[in-house]
């Protein structure tokens, strides 16, 4: 072997060697990548100098090989790309800091569409954080060129001479650390590229077999793709979850490049909104699992993939850097995801009233986030409500307000898992839905800009079948978001008052021709003077602000005989002050008890407590009776607004005992 040349390797930055070799990179393994991505840069030089017309006859067909070799220690890479002359081993390798790259594309700019990866230089001296001695085999795809090989420790100093290989292209052959043989595992190699290269446009072989997808879905049109075709790569990419709400497919090429696919997942209660699951490429090479730089934070829960050359990379690829660009990206692709969820709204409407509790989470998130989002998807943002159309022959005039009823036809599961969820779908497809602006519209003349709303529809069931009764129509705001959106809608509708159901009654539901009583001339006192105190005194809490009113209903039996309010200003209060103090809310001791005056239960109390008969405690038994049940009353209207704690329920069982003891004694 001929040595042609000794010598040092020409550092443009002062003692960057060492860095590059023990801190350029946090994981060993981003070694693979590099030099994988530098056979796929080779690959597709020779593509570019070929389209020249540079290249006589057929290049063949692009392949990079890996090779282990246990006994000597080695792990060879080789690609059948451009190669290199002797003189390009000196520019491209040893001056560390210049990229083969930038001037091949000066060069080329007409073929641009073929992209350069990597740069062959600092990627490449990556593979000295695993190998004790790095060795390069070359041969130019240029006429009369000699092989090259190339040679170093690890230290500055490099060997230059001849080589035998006689098949154009290049290969890396490294001979590993002790300390890092697990590369020498086929199992640890698969899994790398797997990782890493599995989208790369080349085929990878390991012991002659092909270990990497090489085909890029992303990177196809959206025309030439099936829905098979999206929901078979969503279960490669997130294997056992759930098939996805919808999808986005991202292309453009200006202002910069950009290729993605974006799938709404089904969200589940344990989801962490915070963290990305994204996967970012640059030119079909993984770079990261998550990308929250790029995406607006609303979009966070997505999954999927977006690869683009012009995202700014750091020197190692590892993380973004701050730059304009990647704020216009985030632009861009919150635009398209708004567009096709517009886009399904208008032409898949039953689908997206089905799939809203998940996708409805990331609608209000981006509208309370981005005024832009907002702007372009306020109109699509819908509520369950208790509004039923009336049913009628005529055909609707184009000026009344719509509302979105899920269709007893299709499943918007059907195509996807077309066993599952069946009985759940029709249970709940006669369910309307409405938005903001069509509920206001409807009702501005029984409750102008007033707006009723439920969040728990368990415990909240009697306040809105009041509502119902009367005509009140109700939107339930029950995702966890909703909590947060309801302020947001209250600033965006500046004279619209947003009530809960048990927040406050509306006069509509409150009977005031059976108010005005007449005044018992014995005491000076009203039917509703008598029964407030006699709630007041069993109950003895200071902090319950007891109120008699009566409800309307044309069966009195059918309301509840008293109800438990939370006033909206003080109940918004100690919900923002749980939620900065990050503690659950409590039920607060200051609330109000209505107790309905035209329930019989009510009116036989107050003559069960004007009994007689007086033992020796200064109560009759009626009346102890009478001031048992109303306690027996209140706990079941805090029963009903989820307000016990472990002491109230202690006291309700045993109080039950006692009234049910002394109803059987009578």
């Amino acid at each position: 072997m001929t040595v042609l040349e000794q010598g040092t390797i020409t550092i443009h930055t002062e003692n960057i060697f060492p860095i590059i070799k023990k801190s350029l990179y946090t994981d060993h393994e981003i070694f693979l990548r590099e030099l994988i991505s530098n056979s796929v840069d080779a690959i597709q030089k020779l593509k570019m100098v070929s389209y020249a017309g540079e290249i006589d006859g057929d290049v063949g067909d692009p392949e990079i090989k890996i090779t282990i070799d246990k006994d000597k220690k080695t792990l060879s890479i080789s690609d059948n790309g451009i190669g290199m002359t002797a003189d390009e081993v000196k520019k491209y390798i040893n001056q560390v800091a210049f990229s083969s790259a930038e001037e091949f594309i000066q060069q080329y700019q007409k073929e641009a569409d073929q992209q350069i990866i990597g740069h062959f230089g600092l990627g490449f001296y990556s593979a000295f954080m695993v190998a004790q001695k790095v060795e390069i085999d070359t041969l130019s795809y240029q006429s009369g060129a000699s092989a090259v090989h190339w040679a170093c420790d690890g230290s500055p100093a490099f060997e230059l001479s001849d080589s035998e290989r006689t098949e154009r292209g290049t290969t890396v052959t490294l001979t590993m650390q002790e300390e890092e043989q697990e590369y020498l595992e086929p199992s640890r190699i698969r899994q790398l590229v797997k990782s890493y290269c599995d989208f790369m446009a080349v085929p990878i072989k390991l012991e002659d077999e092909v270990i990497n997808k090489h085909e890029a879905l992303w990177k196809k049109s959206s025309r030439d793709l099936t829905k098979e075709d999206y929901l078979e790569f969503y279960r490669y990419l997130y294997p056992f979850q759930d098939e996805p709400l919808l999808w986005v497919h991202l292309n453009t090429d200006y202002p910069f490049l950009l290729d993605g696919i974006l799938y709404f997942p089904k969200l589940k209660p344990d989801v962490d909104v915070t963290k990305g699951q994204i996967k970012l490429f640059c030119n079909q090479v993984f770079v990261s699992d998550n990308c929250e730089e790029v995406i607006p934070n609303f979009l966070m829960p997505l999954r999927g993939v977006i690869d683009s050359p012009d995202i700014p990379l750091n020197v190692s690829r590892s993380a973004l850097t701050k730059d304009r660009t990647v704020a216009r990206i985030g632009d861009f692709i919150a635009k398209k995801v708004g567009d096709r969820l517009k886009q399904q709204y208008q032409d898949e409407r039953d689908q997206y009233i089905r799939s809203w509790q998940d996708v409805g989470t990331f609608v209000k998130f981006g509208c309370i986030n981005s005024d832009k989002f907002k702007k372009q998807v306020e109109d699509i943002v819908i509520f369950r409500t208790t509004y039923q159309p009336v049913e009628s022959s005529e055909a609707p005039t184009t000026d009344s307000p719509k509302v979105e009823v899920q269709s007893q036809d299709g499943d918007a599961w059907e195509d996807v898992t077309p066993d599952a969820g069946t009985e759940e779908v029709k249970s709940s497809s006669s369910q309307p839905y409405t938005t903001i602006k069509e509920y206001l519209e409807r009702n501005k003349e029984n409750h102008e800009n007033r707006v009723f709303y439920c969040t728990d529809e368990a415990s909240q069931a009697t306040y809105v079948e009041l509502h119902k009764n009367q005509g009140l129509e109700v939107l339930f705001m029950d995702s966890f978001i909703d909590t947060h959106y309801i302020s947001f809608l209250e600033r965006e509708y500046t004279e619209a008052k947003f009530s809960r159901v048990d927040s406050d009654l509306d006069d509509t539901l409150v009977d005031k021709e059976q108010e005005k009583e007449i005044v018992d001339p014995k005491t000076n006192k009203t039917r509703s003077d008598l029964i407030k105190e006699l709630f007041e005194q069993a109950i003895n809490k200071p902090k319950v602000n007891v109120r008699t009113q009566a409800l309307k209903s044309d069966d009195p039996q059918g309301t509840p005989p008293a109800m438990v309010l939370l006033p909206e200003a003080m109940r918004r209060l100690q919900e923002m002050t749980a939620m900065m103090q990050q503690e659950s809310v409590q039920f607060p001791e200051e609330h109000i008890l209505v107790v309905n005056t035209t329930h019989p239960l009510i009116q036989n109390l107050v003559n069960l407590s004007q009994s007689s008969i007086i033992q020796s405690g200064g109560q009759s038994p009626s009346a102890e009776l009478a001031s048992m049940i109303c306690q027996h009353v209140y706990d079941l209207a805090l029963m009903a607004q989820k307000g016990f704690d472990a002491e109230g329920m202690k006291a309700f069982v045993e109080r039950s005992n006692k009234v049910m003891t002394r109803l059987t004694q009578q």
